[in-house]
């Protein structure tokens, strides 16, 4: 097993009932190194994850199919815009699309809550991420409970069925929770409030979200196990150290890359011919 093997299957979410409390949010599985070795490591990951990331999108526009998800969830703080900056942003931006998702519209209330979700999926070619995601509405749904708990738990059976149609179209999907501690949360909280560039940051009603942790935090481990499928399993990133959750999810978008085993396209031309136009019959030569 490769050292990037080893450290995607020490993230990856075993079958069954999830217990977050039991996984060390401060911990950084499957790499022995220090924060400086973190950071060196995951500007290594830039190269390869550029070049798949370029085949995919060759891929793409060559008539493929195939695409990648990256789904963000955590709670407040827990880096999600980190991630987009640092790791996700070692990719060519002309191949990602990110959607962060807010509270529904009243248009998107009017559908179904997987509506918004299909009309932000990545085309062929691309890697899409979503800051947030339809998960919300098993989360936050089911704290504040916006729905009643029937619809919840039609939610988890229709985000997997989703989910599984999906992957048999070629969509790959990587899956994050970001876990952080709530005394991580707090000092976050804190240094925002010491900070008057990161006022901007700072809602009040992170309080509010934060004063329901228990009960977010067993919201978390229903939707985990209930849609924790081989189609698309999740992963639970420890991000109390900021550098290893980028690194984590490098190497979690490094491993599907490599999975899709991407390949040049073949040229849909004659190279030869084009090659002796060029030299024979160049206007501008």
């Amino acid at each position: 097993m490769t050292d990037n093997e080893e450290l995607v299957a020490s993230l990856r979410v075993p079958a069954g009932p999830v217990d977050l409390e039991a996984i060390d949010t401060d911990s950084a599985p499957g790499f022995a190194g220090k924060k400086t070795d973190g950071e060196v490591a995951l500007l290594e990951l830039g190269d390869p994850l550029s070049d798949l990331q370029e085949r995919l999108f060759a891929e793409g526009k060559a008539a493929g199919s195939r695409s990648l998800l990256l789904v963000l969830q955590g709670m407040d703080t827990s880096g999600k815009g980190g991630t987009l900056r640092s790791t996700v942003g070692l990719m060519d931006p002309q191949g990602v699309r990110i959607t962060s998702f807010k509270g529904p519209t009243p248009e998107e209330l009017e559908h179904d809550f997987l509506w918004r979700i299909t009309k932000a999926l990545p085309t062929a070619g691309y890697v899409g991420v979503f800051d947030r995601s339809h998960y919300e509405d098993v989360l936050i749904g089911r704290v504040r409970q916006l729905a009643p708990l029937e619809e919840i738990e039609r939610r988890y059976d229709a985000i997997n069925a989703f989910e599984a149609e999906l992957a048999k179209n070629g969509t790959t999907i990587v899956k994050c929770m970001l876990h952080i501690s709530a005394e991580e949360q707090k000092e976050r909280l804190l240094a925002r409030l010491d900070d008057p560039t990161k006022y901007w940051k700072y809602n009040s009603g992170d309080l509010d979200e934060r004063a329901l942790w228990p009960t977010y935090q067993g919201a978390y481990q229903v939707a985990i196990q209930r849609t924790n499928t081989d189609a698309a399993p999740w992963h639970v990133i420890p991000a109390d150290k900021k550098w290893y959750r980028n690194l984590a999810i490098g190497h979690l978008l490094l491993d599907a890359l490599e999975r899709m085993d991407l390949r040049w396209p073949e040229a849909d031309f004659d190279v030869a011919e084009e090659k002796r136009r060029l030299t024979e019959e160049d206007p501008l030569s």
